[in-house]
């Protein structure tokens, strides 16, 4: 199965850079989730697909199907949350 994080983020974003040492701790602790940072900047057609429409936005997905999605700074918690129900098999 697999889950991923997408971080949409940009270098001028202040809340972007608290959300960073959060989402960097949850990637050295949950090794089986793929983490993947999207500068907005760069990857405009990216964010577009995803809606992005205010940083940061942090998207879980499992087998390419969004489980959960946040808007602005996220705490710890709330990702954690998202990224143990991503992880459960479908149906539990």
């Amino acid at each position: 199965m697999t889950v991923r994080v997408l971080d949409f983020y940009a270098d001028w974003c202040g809340p972007c850079k608290k959300q960073d040492p959060i989402l960097e701790a949850l990637e050295s602790e949950y090794g089986d989730v793929d983490f993947e940072k999207i500068d907005v900047d760069e990857e405009q057609d990216l964010a577009n697909q995803y809606q992005v429409r205010s940083l940061p936005t942090v998207v879980v997905e499992r087998e390419g199907e969004i489980v959960d999605r946040f808007v602005g700074f996220t705490g710890r918690d709330d990702i954690e949350s998202a990224l143990q129900q991503a992880a459960q098999p479908a149906g539990v």
